[in-house]
């Protein structure tokens, strides 16, 4: 039972190859939570399933959280799996597209593989795409109070839901205190990703990210998209932005109809055998 093992700016993955799991249709929850756990298991921040068989696009993908819930779309899992498939020379430098649950995205590899360029997306900020509770409209500087506080937020979707609250200040302390009642608050009936976000300039933002399923969080791809997009939409930013995160940055181009662009980088960690062993641990 081979995997790969890469990070995104900190943000680790575990990539699973269908064909090294003979008998496996998908990992389960519970292997999942076992394998991602920090102690007990190879440790990650979520499982990349693939390459499978899709029709819209060249390959297709299936992300996991470490909670064992399913992602639509990761920024970094997406330019991790990328990453692996080059190195396993399934592509090269041409252009590819891979499907996961929240659409088709296109790839383009740079730098021998350790810069990645994906086209993400459009964003929108519709309530009943993302989805939010209530009835239709833009979700955007709304009410919401967890805890001892109320937050004005913003809400978007570029596949997957997230919030964002836009402060003079923000910290890692902020994220993890409010961040778990926000990604379960009732307005979000599929629970959703959690971004502070604090604007630097017109061209840099910084963000703190707690991500649905999987906690607190370095680097996020699709946060750092979701985050520009809506400072873009605030009249805060160009369309050109830097996202500054604990683990890195990630450089977002905004194009028409908030359609996102995104580049970053990746590293590749180890590679290695899972024991079956490792699956009579419950975590």
């Amino acid at each position: 039972m081979r995997f790969h093992k890469y990070h995104a700016l900190g943000n680790d993955y575990i990539v699973m190859d269908p064909v090294d799991f003979p008998g496996w249709t998908a990992p389960t929850p519970e292997q999942i939570r076992v394998i991602c756990h920090r102690n007990f298991g190879v440790g990650s921040d979520g499982i990349l399933w693939g390459p499978l068989k899709s029709v819209p696009a060249q390959f297709g993908l299936r992300i996991f959280n470490p909670d064992g819930s399913e992602a639509e779309k990761s920024g970094n899992g997406l330019r991790i799996f990328s990453r692996y498939l080059y190195d396993q020379k399934k592509v090269g430098t041409a252009p590819f597209t891979v499907e996961v649950p929240g659409g088709v995205v296109e790839v383009v590899i740079q730098q021998g593989g350790q810069l990645l360029t994906v086209e993400m997306g459009r964003v929108s900020f519709t309530s009943d795409k993302i989805p939010v509770a209530g009835p239709v409209r833009e979700v955007i500087n709304e009410k919401i109070r967890v805890q001892d506080r109320e937050f004005t937020y913003c809400a978007a979707t570029i596949g997957n839901p997230h919030c964002m609250i836009v402060l003079p200040e923000i910290s890692e302390a902020l994220a993890r205190r409010y961040g778990p009642d926000l990604e379960t608050h009732p307005n979000f009936p599929k629970r959703t990703n959690v971004q502070f976000l604090r604007v630097l300039d017109r061209a840099n933002i910084q963000i703190e990210i707690w991500e649905r399923g999987a906690g607190y969080t370095l680097a996020s791809g699709s946060s750092s998209s979701a985050s520009a997009a809506v400072a873009h939409r605030l009249g805060l930013v160009d369309r050109s932005v830097t996202v500054h995160m604990p683990g890195g940055r990630i450089g977002i181009e905004i194009g028409d109809s908030f359609a996102i662009k995104m580049t970053g980088t990746v590293t590749r960690v180890a590679e290695g055998t899972m024991h079956a062993e490792l699956f009579t641990t419950k975590v």
